[in-house]
């Protein structure tokens, strides 16, 4: 457990450490080209949805590509198969 939460907090960092390189970097682009974008790259969005909406979906499209992430994924679902949630009970 104690692995499973310092690997979901260190998920959860690089995720935002990202998403603000990913902003910085998408200045540029109409927001209609970053809707493009998402949904070649698979994230489910539309028209609705605002340009951080969208930025934050292509930052999370990045990151799960990333060996980090998929890491963090296979531990959080073989701690699933066990019956070990990251999300605590209330």
């Amino acid at each position: 457990m104690l692995l499973l939460g310092e690997a979901k907090e260190l998920h959860q960092q690089g995720l935002q450490d990202l998403h603000r390189e990913v902003a910085d970097r998408l200045t540029e682009p109409p927001t209609a080209d970053l809707l493009a974008a998402a949904q070649t790259a698979g994230m489910p969005c539309d028209a609705a949805q605002d340009r951080a909406e969208v930025i934050l979906l292509l930052a999370l499209a990045e990151r799960e590509r990333t060996p980090a992430a998929m890491a963090f994924i296979e531990m959080a679902e073989a701690a699933a198969r066990r019956g070990v949630c990251l999300i605590p009970e209330e």
